[in-house]
């Protein structure tokens, strides 16, 4: 093989090779993982930043590496010895002030044969990183004067720096990084002592927080130990020294470069040129090219250039900046009075403030900004300072359990702001450390009064393993706070619960707090808000077995129980589906809340409600009774049903005054027909005298007229009085005119209907007077007197039962009928006196003349004592019309 291919092949294997890495080499590798780079940051950029982070415990941090090959092209070897000495004197400068402004050191430098590192707080970019990005990009000149952050335009790979960093600042981003600033120079200047000398965006970091962090401590300069504005003396920038150990030309005061003196004061100017490079898409004000003469001669426009750039530099800060930039040191103001400017004075970026120096305050200090600073500032602040600077601040706190209750405030008003997209990469893995972990009291109150908003937001599969074992926990736990923001944290997150958890799980747990704290009215108050909220989503077998039983078992003494318990019923009245039935509501439920009608604690309010569920209650009872009772009757033909209508019309109910019939008496109807009465009345004459005078002594009882009544369970036409029969005797069976049978004629009252007339076939023939009705011998006369006294009564159709007495309003044996018998007892005996002495014409006419004034009332001599009822009024007068008609007949008997 030729000796060309051989080395031709030598060297394709050799370059092929990856070249050595110059950070292995470096001790920092031991104790940090060191990932890609980011940006750069120091002098000329030569700090290249990495990402990284620390082996031990994982922790993100920032790894500074500076090669020192990038100083190899200074040609010199001290040069080169300088740079690396300035950079390694920076480092421990940086390590000594620790101050929230001033970038955090992790790890201290470690030095290898070809580069020098160390380790920072998490950092995105330097100022001039960013301030590159946007002077590349063209924005549009003339930003607001409210110096709002302005849209770029995105520059092509090609014409963009390759230490340029894509990255928009807030309005809030840039007050409160100049104020940070601000601090960090007021610090170095009253408490380290120390003048910069180096103020420039290259020397400002920007952490992954958002805060600006003071770095670059490669020349600073004790300030004056008599006046910290007195002038001290240094070095001036010069051509004939490398860039890389020298200020930045182009923010250095005048004092300095003509002076070769310095002030704190001179940093302050370098202050004003970075703020206006901010606002003019960072572009410097003065740009030499690292020429001192370019830049003497650009500082005498000075005035002229801030004048033309204060349009675009907010309002408030517009004055500060113009006094910065003045030549004259003694014209600039101070850190601390800059701090104190109008600008700075916003809530928000005190807030913000105040987050980045939290670890140096006390746990009260600390509980109050948590629980009241921080959640009303929230709203003011822009949603990516929220992840990028408040949430890493809350998420480190959330591991100390001293002020965790504080903490989770602002979390969770962040949680119910953030996105479901928001919350599941950044909150949940959190919260899910938070839930497992010990709590104190507090910080598990916090989080089961705020479940429903956690809820809202974690997935299904993350409630049932993460959040809701917190929730079953607490109603189990001893506490008395812990179990009530259960209560209420169940009543919540009502809807996401299912019924198999509610039944199972939700409903067991609630009665073992109800029976352990039934002396507690706030869990008493809180068990019944969450059955009245669960009540929906539980069967109706629970509701009858355990639900009901544990309203039952309530005291009610408070009226807020009173009321809940009455909501829960009203719940349960409204559909049938909870099992609260009648007879549960008669025997159980209002004797409960009867008494506590008379509660005086009860308010108009809550006694109104109370009354509405008992009213409706007793409808429900009402309707249901009704509703049954009614089916009952149908289910019984009986005609008492229609009784109280009927009675309600009836003759009964009529204001009558009482009066007797004589020897009347009235006994329930049998059944007997028309034929049965007929052939009771066809008797002999001697036994119907004896029926009508009562003369009989074997049948007391055969003198009385008998009336029946109907039976309740006969038809109403059946329920008819018979009207009433009067009856002479004859005075001798063989007179003229009496009957072949024997028998009286029967005769009815005209008022009776022609279908209620009854035929009879009996004759009545006169009367026979009995001697022991008239007390005297009354011989038997042949002449036979046909007589017929008539009486009717109204048809009483109603089957009610009367109560006629036997004794009237005039007295004892004053009835009707005994009277009209004491009438005929008169005329009967003035006609056997005529008979017997018949010799006399002048006796004859005397008694016809006695006959003919007979009148009606002489035969009827009892009169009621009220006539105002028209029954009572209507029976006289259609008596008395019988007894005329009688009368007449007597008359033509006798042939008078």
């Amino acid at each position: 093989m030729p000796a060309a291919t051989m080395f031709s092949k030598f060297k394709s294997s050799s370059t092929s090779a990856p070249p050595p890495n110059p950070y292995d080499t470096n001790p920092i590798t031991q104790y940090f993982e060191i990932g890609k780079q980011i940006a750069c940051a120091g002098p000329e950029l030569v700090w290249k930043i990495h990402e990284g982070y620390r082996k031990t415990d994982m922790k993100e941090c920032s790894i500074f590496v500076f090669e020192k090959r990038t100083a190899e092209k200074l040609h010199k070897p001290k040069r080169k010895d300088l740079v690396t000495e300035i950079l390694r004197a920076s480092v421990k400068q940086l390590e000594r002030f620790r101050h929230p402004k001033i970038l955090q050191i992790m790890h201290t430098v470690e030095e290898s044969s070809e580069t020098l590192s160390f380790a920072t707080e998490p950092v995105i970019a330097c100022l001039a990183n960013v301030l590159a990005y946007q002077e590349c990009a063209g924005t549009a000149p003339g930003p607001p004067s409210t110096g709002a952050s302005q849209q770029m335009q995105n520059p092509s790979p090609a014409n963009r720096p390759p230490h340029a960093k894509e990255y928009s600042f807030l309005d809030i981003e840039l007050k409160y990084g100049i104020l940070q600033i601000t601090e960090a120079l007021s610090f170095l200047h009253y408490s380290g002592q120390v003048i910069h000398r180096n103020v420039c965006p290259s020397s400002i970091l920007i952490t992954k927080k958002g805060t600006w962090k003071l770095a670059g401590f490669e020349f600073t300069e004790r300030v004056n130990e008599t006046d910290a504005t007195d002038p001290v003396p240094c070095q001036s920038w010069s051509t004939r020294t490398s860039k890389m150990v020298q200020p930045n030309l182009d923010y250095m005061a005048p004092e300095n470069q003509i002076n070769s003196n310095c002030s704190i004061l001179s940093d302050m100017f370098s202050l004003g040129m970075v703020i206006c490079a901010i606002f003019n898409h960072g572009r410097p004000l003065i740009q030499s090219g690292n020429s001192p003469p370019a830049y003497i001669k650009q500082m005498e426009t000075l005035d002229e250039a801030v004048h033309n750039i204060l349009p675009r530099i907010p309002i408030p800060l517009q004055e500060a900046t113009t006094r910065l930039l003045k030549k004259s040191p003694g014209a600039r103001p101070t850190a601390q009075l800059l701090t104190l400017i109008k600008y700075f004075s916003d809530p928000a970026v005190q807030a913000l403030q105040f987050l980045d120096v939290i670890n140096m305050k006390d746990p009260t200090q600390k509980t109050h900004f948590y629980r009241s600073t921080l959640r009303e500032v929230l709203p003011f602040v822009p949603r990516k300072l929220w992840w990028q600077h408040i949430w890493p601040n809350l998420q480190q706190e959330m591991r100390a359990d001293e002020v965790l209750a504080a903490v989770l405030q602002p979390a969770l008003t962040l949680v119910q702001e953030s996105s479901n997209s928001e919350y599941e990469a950044i909150i949940l893995p959190t919260f899910k450390t938070v839930f497992v972990a010990p709590k104190s009291i507090q910080a598990t109150v916090a989080l089961l009064e705020n479940l429903h908003i956690i809820l809202e937001k974690t997935p299904r599969d993350d409630i049932r393993t993460e959040v809701l074992p917190l929730l079953f926990n607490a109603l189990e736990s001893t506490t008395i706070q812990v179990q009530s923001a259960a209560l209420v944290a169940v009543t919540n997150v009502y809807d996401y619960l299912d019924d198999i958890t509610i039944k199972k799980m939700v409903l067991p747990k609630l009665k073992s707090v109800f029976e352990k704290n039934q002396s507690d009215l706030k869990i008493m108050g809180n068990v019944l808000q969450c059955v009245e909220r669960t009540l929906d989503k539980l069967d109706k077998s629970q509701i009858i077995d355990e639900v009901l039983p544990l309203l039952l078992e309530v005291r009610l003494t408070d009226p807020d129980i009173i009321v809940r318990v009455v909501n829960i019923y009203r719940i349960m009245l409204c559909d049938k589906k909870y099992g609260l039935t009648v007879n549960t509501m008669a025997t159980k439920v209002m004797p409960t809340l009867l008494p506590q009608t008379v509660n005086p604690s009860l308010n108009l309010e809550q006694f109104m409600i109370l009354l509405e569920v008992l009213q409706e209650m007793l409808d429900q009872i009402d309707r249901q009774q009704r509703n049954k009772l009614k089916l009952d009757n149908l289910s019984l033909p009986s005609p008492d049903r229609h009784r109280p209508l009927r009675h309600q019309f009836s003759s009964d109910n009529m204001n009558v005054q009482q009066f007797n019939i004589p020897n009347l008496r009235i006994d329930q109807r049998k059944t007997s027909s028309a034929e049965d009465m007929a052939r009771k009345n066809s008797t002999g004459s001697g036994a119907l005298g004896s029926w009508w005078f009562g003369g009989s002594p074997s049948s007391p009882d055969s003198n009385f007229l008998r009336v029946v009544n109907a039976f309740p369970n006969r038809r109403l036409s059946d329920n008819t009085l018979m009207t009433p029969k009067i009856r002479i005797a004859p005075s001798c069976a063989s007179s003229p005119g009496g009957t072949p049978g024997g028998g009286l004629p029967i005769r009815r009252h005209s008022s009776i209907g022609p279908q209620e007339r009854r035929s009879s076939h009996t004759n009545l023939s006169p009367p026979t007077l009995s001697r022991s009705m008239i007390g005297g011998s009354m011989p038997n006369t042949s002449s036979s007197v046909p007589f017929l006294l008539s009486s009717s009564m109204q048809s009483i159709r109603s089957r009610r039962t009367s109560t006629v007495l036997t004794s009237g309003p005039l007295g004892s044996g004053s009835g009707l009928l005994q009277q009209l018998g004491s009438g005929m007892e008169k005329v009967c005996e003035s006609l056997q006196q005529s008979t017997s002495t018949k010799s006399s014409k002048k006796k004859s006419s005397k008694l016809e003349t006695k006959l003919a004034n007979i009148k009606p009332l002489d035969l009827l001599t009892y009169s009621p004592t009220s006539r105002r009822n028209s029954t009572a009024a209507g029976f006289q007068r259609s008596f008395q019309k019988s007894q005329k008609k009688a009368l007449k007949n007597l008359r033509k008997s006798f042939k008078l």
